[in-house]
């Protein structure tokens, strides 16, 4: 009975999808009712989770499932997929998005922002995850970039709220080097279309081996290209540490958490599914080092907290980018659990810097001090994900970087080696830009901070009962508290779970890396018949990778 209600559910799939968005329709049309708003949004989030689990749970159960919508056969139709790490991926996002979710919305409120830009945010929050969700089921590249579209148009929306000079000046920055990679990238599919016929992921698969090698690379290339820009790997992630520290404190957690990994998740599929082989691999490890590395320099160089994330953001999708370039089921696998681990735990980060800014009202480590004192919850709270992000043992952060090391070792070649000393040196270095927040922040008194805010000393004054002034931006709202402790939480039940969890992640790269599951499931059994594989695809080496 539960194997044939988890077979349904999956193949109404695209529930996913229309959740999110009947969500924002109904939200917009209650734009007036702030309360009401908040219900539809927070209930739109909340059974988009509850179906999304339910996928993970049929494809752990059933594999990769496919549906085919508009009564249209693959690859004529489209096609939306479902297996291991499309699932997870749903899954991690969508209980993010609900977390930052429940974050703004006690922000909102307790701020008064009722009447303000909120009323707009809600809907489009929810564009937002519903083109998230449609590009993670894409199972052809023309609705792969519809859902970057819908993500482009909802994501300028929600980093300009207010209007502020400099939010409407990233935004500027972030919208022209979208459109610049989503011109590259609609580009590269008329060309596919051009070379093959087709547009579906499945059928691109079997077709895309069948071109001359030198076409194969330029598209191939092109592809990398316009997904590197929206994953931010060096030298593409220029545009990202301006971008996303000026919009609002959710807003910042969620674009960090989610956005550049659909970037990452659509490389994946270029590698294993379309351009399978080891022809670029040596070039990925090159890239993956050079974004950890210049990542990490760059957070070290920063004083503002925000800005910091950001360019450890960009570092850590170095470690993403490693596993693609290793090539073997163990990289992969470790990659699919880290990409995991850096969605909760970088968006954990961001939830509590906005905490920090509320409280002792500046993110700058300048002007910081005495906050493990004013508030040790808040202490915990950064601590924690800190050391995740870090790679300390035993978080999901060291689990995942020595999962991508041990398949690192087993590839064995020079690059590899100095690959896996420059993460090595990236995890050093962060755990140093993370120690240097925590010590000049919360460990050193707020009098010896070279500029303390003003709120600061004022929060340290009351606690010390020295004053009786007061504001209400000194208040943490339990709600807004809560949502970043249930994201920290599941932070750490990434690692208490870790066992099942690698399981699942080498599960999904072995089939990711087969190929089979996949395109079976979209063209049907049949699919392989008369396909003669290249001879550098991993069909040749049982599945391993090249």
């Amino acid at each position: 009975m539960i194997h044939t209600v988890l077979a349904f559910l999956a193949s109404v799939a695209p529930v996913a999808v229309a959740l999110p968005i009947f969500g924002a329709a109904l939200a917009f049309v209650l734009r007036r009712n702030p309360r009401a708003q908040r219900i539809i949004t927070i209930g739109a989030l909340s059974l988009t989770l509850l179906f999304e689990i339910s996928l993970l749970a049929s494809a752990a159960t059933h594999g990769t499932q496919a549906v085919q919508l508009g009564g249209w056969e693959a690859p004529f139709g489209i096609s939306m997929v479902v297996d291991e790490f499309s699932a997870l991926m749903l899954v991690v996002s969508t209980a993010v998005s609900l977390a930052v979710l429940v974050y703004a919305t006690a922000q909102g409120i307790a701020d008064g922002d009722e009447d303000g830009p909120i009323s707009i945010f809600h809907p489009t929050y929810l564009v937002l995850v519903a083109g998230i969700s449609n590009a993670f089921l894409a199972g052809d590249l023309f609705n792969l970039y519809v859902g970057f579209e819908i993500l482009l148009t909802a994501s300028y929306v929600l980093l300009t709220l207010g209007g502020t000079a400099p939010r409407i000046r990233a935004g500027i920055t972030y919208v022209v080097v979208s459109v610049v990679s989503s011109v590259l990238f609609l580009i590269a599919i008329g060309m596919i279309y051009a070379a093959t016929g087709t547009v579906n992921m499945a059928d691109l698969g079997l077709k895309l081996g069948e071109l001359a090698p030198g076409l194969q690379m330029v598209l191939h290339l092109m592809l990398l290209v316009a997904f590197g820009v929206k994953a931010a790997v060096f030298p593409l992630s220029f545009w990202l540490p301006d971008s996303y520290p000026t919009a609002p404190a959710p807003v910042t957690a969620v674009f960090a958490g989610l956005l550049t990994k659909v970037g990452v998740y659509a490389m994946v599929r270029t590698e294993t599914l379309l351009f399978p082989g080891d022809r670029i691999n040596t070039l990925l490890m090159i890239v993956a080092l050079l974004t950890m590395l210049v990542g990490i320099l760059g957070a070290i160089a920063q004083q503002d907290i925000k800005r910091l994330l950001s360019f450890t953001l960009t570092s850590h999708i170095g470690y993403m980018v490693f596993g693609l370039g290793v090539g073997n089921v163990a990289a992969l696998g470790a990659t699919v659990y880290y990409v995991a681990h850096h969605i909760i735990v970088q968006t954990s980060l961001f939830l509590v810097t906005g905490l920090i800014e509320r409280r002792a009202g500046s993110s700058s480590v300048d002007r910081l001090g005495s906050l493990a004192k004013l508030s040790p919850l808040l202490a915990i709270l950064f601590f924690v994900p800190a050391m995740n992000l870090a790679g300390i043992p035993p978080f999901s952060g060291f689990l995942g970087k020595l999962g991508l090391m041990q398949g690192g070792v087993s590839l064995g070649t020079p690059v590899a080696w100095i690959l896996l000393a420059g993460a090595v040196v990236t995890s050093l270095l962060t755990l140093l830009a993370v120690a240097r927040v925590w010590n000049r922040a919360f460990w050193r008194r707020a009098e010896d901070a070279e500029d303390p805010h003003p709120q600061l000393l004022a929060s340290l004054a009351e606690e010390d009962g020295t004053t009786a002034v007061a504001t209400r931006r000194r208040t943490l709202p339990a709600t807004m508290v809560g949502a970043t402790a249930a994201l920290v939480a599941l932070g750490v039940a990434l690692t208490v779970f870790a066992g099942p969890l690698f399981e699942f992640s080498d599960q999904a790269a072995r089939h990711m890396y087969e190929r089979t599951p996949y395109i079976e499931a979209v063209l049907g059994p049949d699919a392989f018949e008369g396909y003669v594989p290249d001879p550098r695809s991993p069909e040749f080496v049982g599945g391993e990778g090249p």
